[in-house]
This record gives C-alpha cells, structure tokens and sequence, in this order.
C-alpha cells in the first residue's frame, strides 16, 4: 500500500490510498480509499507508517528534562498557607511577600546563607521546586536581603496577628530567653556575653521568645549579647498590655528570668498581671533552716502549699521529685570526684622534686581554675600556703545540700480559686516548650547559628524569620504527631502520671509506636527531618515529548499520600 497524490486539472490533486501488485508483466493498481479531505500532518504520517518509519525516534519519544525534589516543598508551602503566615505578611500578593515566604520554606527544608538559598531558588541551580512555584527562578542574595528588611517593618503587624491568634484575656503565657554566637566585628547588637553554646570566645545576641501556653511561638526580640534575662521582662510586659491589648494575663519564666527584684520592679506595679517562676537554690535553703520547709511534709506527699512573710500575697508549693534527687545525688558525687582529683594533682605539684608549684598566688590560680569549671568550692576546705596546698571536704555542707536534693519550690502571684498547686507546677513545666523551641531554632533544625549579618535590623530580621519558620514547622508536627515519634495525645500521657510532680510519660499509644516503630497503619515511624527527606523524593518532572514539554509529578508513596492527607495540603 501506498500513498498516491493524482493532479486534478483546476481543483486540489486528489490524495488516495492505493494498493498496488504485480500480476505477470503488468502492475494492477486498485484504490483503497480517497484521503483528499484528510489535513496534511494525518497524510505525511501515514505515508510515514505505511513506508515503515518510526514516527518518533527512541531517544526523542520521552525525555526528562529536568527533576526537582517537590513534595517535602509542597507539604510546608502548603501548611504555611493554611496556618494563615502567608495572609499574615501581607493581604495582596507581591515580590517582596513571595521572597519572604520563599526564606521561610528554605529554612524549613534546608537551612542555609542567603547567597545558597538563592542559588537553590535560581532556575540553573535549583535543589527544589520551590522557585518555580513562587516564581522565583531568577533571584539573587541583594533580593533575598531586601525581603529582610520588608518583614522587619512589618514584625510587630504580624505578631500583633499571632497573638490575636493564640492569645486572649487571661492567657498564660511563657517566656525565656537564650543566646547564640556571632561570627564577625561590626554587628552593634554583638557583645561578650554569657554563651549557651559553649562558644565564650565568640561575640553573643540574645533573643526572648514568647509562647502561648501550648508552646505556640508569638513573638521574638533580640537583644544585645551582654543583656541579662531579667533586664528584658519589662519589655515583653509592655508588649502584652499596650501592642497585644492583653490586660489580663499569666506571665510564666524560670528562676533566673523573674527574681525578686524584677518581680518588685516589673510586675507588681502592673494591674492585672500575675506571674509563675520558683525560687533559687539559697532561696530554699533559707526556707529550711527557717523550719518552713520540713522534708516531713513529703513523707505522704509529693507537693504541699505553703506561705512565708517574705513573700506576702504569694503562695509557695514545695515539690520533691524522688528521681530527680537521685540524679542530682549522683552528679554532685561524680562531680566532687572529678574536683578532688584534679586538686590532688595540683597538691602533688607543689610536692615534687624538680620545679615545684611555688608561692600563694600561682597555687591559688591552679586551685580556682579546677574549682571554676567543676563549681563544687563550697563543698571544700583549702589551705594554700607559699609551699604547700591542702584540702578536705566539708560534710555538714554536702548534707545540707544532700538534703534539699529533688526538691524545687514554685512561687505564683495567681490567686488559688484561679489555679489550683498542681495546675501552677503544671504552667510552670510548660516552660520546657519553649526549650523545645529554643532547641529546634538553633540546632536540630532551623539553625539559626551562626549569624552573620552585620546590620542590626538584618539580624533582627533573621531572627524573626526563622521564629516565623518554627511557627510554621509547630503546625506541622501537631498534624504529623501520628507518624513521628512526637505523642499526639498529651491527655492520656498527663493521665499516667500518678502526680504532676512525677516524670512525665508518654501515652500508651506512643510507647506501642516507639517500640514497634511503626503506626496502627503499618507505616514507619520517623523523625521530623527524615520524614521530609522523604517527601522530598515526590519529585516534579519537566518532561519532553517531541517538540512539546510540560510537567509531570511523581505517584506518591502510601506514606507520602498519608502525610498530605494529614497535611490537608495537595501535592
């Protein structure tokens, strides 16, 4: 068979489909069919096949052109808009709104300098499909610091929105403080501090991180780095009351953030607010000597209320943790161990033969150095003379701290028809939320360290924006409790403890999860980051068929289908 085109005189030639055969010496040709009215592109491609053509070669059939990692994008691009942040930037779409939810996905999925995410936004370079959802495949560092300095003027608009969000009259509140290291001179915010990272030799910022009871981040403020944590309550407080329009309110900080001086000076003279933290270490011993606080009292009991004239207005409630003193016991014991040692080499070099540690001063350096880091000099009696050092523990000293081992005293402002004791422990552990947080920010996750921006408002800004990101991965893990090992029934745990002053336990369910590291479903169980390594391999495909491109996404896995559905998010 054969395609034959026949000229028509005036008219179109006439295209017919014929078939031809050789009987003797002659060629019998018979028509098949007339393909006159057939368009030009149906005619060449049969002719194509009737030739025996192939209509597509093998290396053009189907060609991927380009594939990027896109469900782990798709899962927090989504949350982040459900959980109301992109509205929250700005109401009307724009540039600068997409560079900052862009900043925010990145430090979610992959947290890095300014100049690497926009190397992995950049069409060229890209690590994900994240610039092409937002349109941002052309983009470089300058755009990514301009959308910095876009959401810091806009930072107390979106946390006036988080705290109308999370917060109302009579809220709880916690709040805590941390710090974190800075590489560089230039930065006014920059100051030698006291290191949380164990990096004393580094320039330090703080920033105060406040929560709704749950944990939920509202608001973030960096301070210098040589600020003390008690210096930045007045400023949160003004910031409930006047910016958030919170009159009524429970203002939760650890022992160090809200001493008795802060107490007098910030949050007595405020109307209205209440406030929960413990007391410090001297603080209980006092109240043992004075004989208020009596070990008796938790012979049937793990916590007992109790009031004291230095502390008019205020309730006390003692509590004893049997574990946690066994664990402090331990560790003053491993610690005086380590101490002694050390010392006795100190004894020893003032003993020997060739160059011996001579003279009061250098003695005492070598002595306060060992007694500076393990910080167990109360607990010894020195004698340093010019040739000799001598020393020997103080027993009454370990007894009376031995005694106060496990036991820990909140005191509370709120009235107890507001919040029974239990209920005030209960805010008080709360705290651990915001570790949590502080933990994620800086380390497992977000990785907020080291900072290198050297203009105060770009280190604000970055703060913020990585508070922003936490706030969007909370929302998450909440959904995604069911396939991590997260519990997602805090209830039935808290319904295990036999007290709240006992060590908290996870539910039934999350224990079953742990040990068999698999859900009710049958799907894995994993942490936070593998779970969107995992996500990450629902890929995007630019595709390539002929001259015709356009994208095809990746099946997804029973797994990746849960966690959208979880998500309530379309890949």
């Amino acid at each position: 068979m054969y395609i034959d085109t026949v000229p028509n005189r005036n008219s179109p030639p006439a295209v017919l489909l014929r078939e031809s055969s050789r009987v003797g010496n002659k060629i019998l040709k018979r028509t098949l069919a007339n393909l006159s009215d057939w368009p030009p592109a149906r005619i060449d491609l049969l002719r194509r096949v009737l030739k025996g053509d192939s209509l597509v070669s093998t290396s053009d059939a189907l060609t991927i052109e380009r594939s990027l990692p896109h469900g782990h994008v798709a899962a927090v691009l989504g949350t982040l808009r459900r959980s109301g942040v992109e509205h929250d930037l700005a109401r009307d779409p724009s540039p600068a709104r997409d560079l900052v939810v862009a900043l925010i996905v990145a430090r979610i999925l992959a947290p890095a300098s300014k100049l690497a995410t926009a190397r992995g936004l950049n069409h060229q370079t890209a690590s994900s499909s994240l610039g092409a959802l937002l349109g941002l495949e052309s983009v470089d560092e300058d755009h990514l610091y301009q959308a910095l300095d876009w959401l810091l003027n806009r930072q107390q608009r979106i946390e006036s929105k988080l705290a109308a969000r999370h917060l109302e009259q009579g809220s709880v509140v916690l709040y805590d403080v941390t710090s974190t290291y800075f590489e560089g001179r230039n930065c006014p915010l920059a100051r030698y501090g006291h290191s949380r990272d164990e990096r004393p030799g580094n320039l330090q910022i703080v920033f105060g991180l406040l929560t709704s009871q749950d944990g939920c981040p509202v608001a973030v403020e960096v301070f210098e780095g040589n600020t003390g944590d008690p210096k930045t309550v007045a400023e949160q407080i003004r910031k409930l009351r006047q910016r958030f329009q919170i009159q009524q309110v429970v203002l939760v900080g650890d022992r160090g953030m809200l001493p008795s001086a802060r107490i007098r000076e910030d949050l007595e003279t405020e109307e209205g607010v209440r406030w929960i933290t413990a007391l410090r270490a001297p603080q209980i011993q006092r109240l043992a000597t004075d004989g208020n606080l009596q070990l008796s009292l938790f012979d049937q009991q793990d916590l007992a209320e109790m009031q004291h004239p230095s502390y008019p207005g205020e309730r006390l409630i003692a509590c004893r943790n049997p574990l946690l003193a066994e664990e402090r016991t331990r560790k003053r014991e491993e610690l005086l161990a380590a101490t002694e040692k050390q010392l006795e080499k100190v004894r020893a070099a003032t003993q020997r033969k060739r160059r011996p540690l001579r003279g009061k001063k250098e003695i005492g350096l070598a002595v306060g150095k060992v007694l500076g880091h393990y910080k167990m000099g109360k607990h010894f009696t020195l004698i340093i003379e010019e040739d000799r050092f001598e020393w020997k523990r103080k027993p009454a000293s370990i007894e009376r701290k031995a005694a106060l081992d496990g036991i820990y005293v909140i005191r509370t402002s709120v009235p107890a028809n507001q919040l029974t004791s239990s209920q005030v422990v209960e805010k008080y552990k709360s705290l651990s939320t915001v570790e949590r947080a502080f933990r994620s920010l800086k380390s497992v996750d977000l990785k907020v360290r080291p900072i290198y921006h050297h203009q105060a408002g770009r280190v604000k800004a970055h703060v913020f924006l990585c508070m922003l990101a936490y706030y969007v991965e909370w929302h998450m893990r909440r959904e995604l409790a069911p396939l991590l090992f997260d519990d997602e029934d805090p209830e039935a745990a808290q319904a295990r403890r036999s007290s709240i002053v006992a060590p908290a336990r996870r539910s039934a369910s999350a224990e079953v999860k742990a040990a068999r590291k698999q859900t009710i479903d049958g799907l894995p169980v994993q942490s936070f980051r593998s779970l969107l390594a995992g996500l990450a391999t629902l890929t995007r495909n630019r595709v390539r068929m002929g001259e015709h491109s356009f994208d095809v996404w990746a099946t997804p896995t029973a797994l990746q289908a849960r966690v959208f559905e979880f998500l309530q998010v379309r890949p």
